[in-house]
């Protein structure tokens, strides 16, 4: 496992991200973050605090499991805990993007709550390898990858970004 970002570096790529979401959203009391579980809901928090910090607005932060819209061999059947997003500017939060397949389910999962006004994207990583056309709004780093590669992001322990081949212990 090689360490490609350290804490330090993802803490400021994350407060750059939340000068950009403060920037190109002028409401901020219309916003909502939304977490994808599991990694993209810390950073959500971390996204929301740091607004707090910079503009002493309170954005609300909800975490949401894609798992029930996932249309792979992931799918599986739980309780969604909805929130409202009607006429809310959602900004989804992931830590790493890839095919994108996360992404849609997550943007199927809000529409099925209601009518946001818009919803933008914020990716702490983005790999490439996209089969969607997905695309971010916010980006914390580009780090072009191979398929045979996993990008991994840990909060714990030593946090940061590393990059590790498949069936490398984790």
């Amino acid at each position: 496992m090689k360490k490609l970002i350290d804490e330090v570096t993802m803490h400021r790529t994350l407060r750059r991200i939340t000068h950009e979401i403060i920037e190109q959203n002028a409401k901020l009391e219309s916003v909502i973050l939304v977490g994808i579980k599991k990694k993209g809901y810390p950073l959500a928090k971390m996204i929301s605090e740091n607004i707090k910090k910079f503009e002493q607005v309170d954005i609300p932060v909800h975490g949401l499991d894609v798992s029930p819209y996932r249309d792979d061999d992931k799918k599986q059947q739980i309780e969604i805990d909805m929130f409202p997003v009607q006429d809310k500017v959602v900004i989804l939060v992931d830590d790493v993007l890839q095919t994108g397949r996360t992404t849609r389910a997550a943007m199927d999962a809000i529409i099925d709550f209601g009518r946001p006004n818009k919803i933008q994207f914020a990716v702490l990583v983005d790999r490439g390898h996209r089969e969607l056309p997905i695309r971010p709004d916010y980006i914390g780093k580009n780090i072009p990858t191979s398929s045979d590669e996993i990008v991994r992001v840990q909060f714990e322990e030593e946090p940061g970004i590393y990059i590790l081949k498949k069936g490398e212990c984790e």
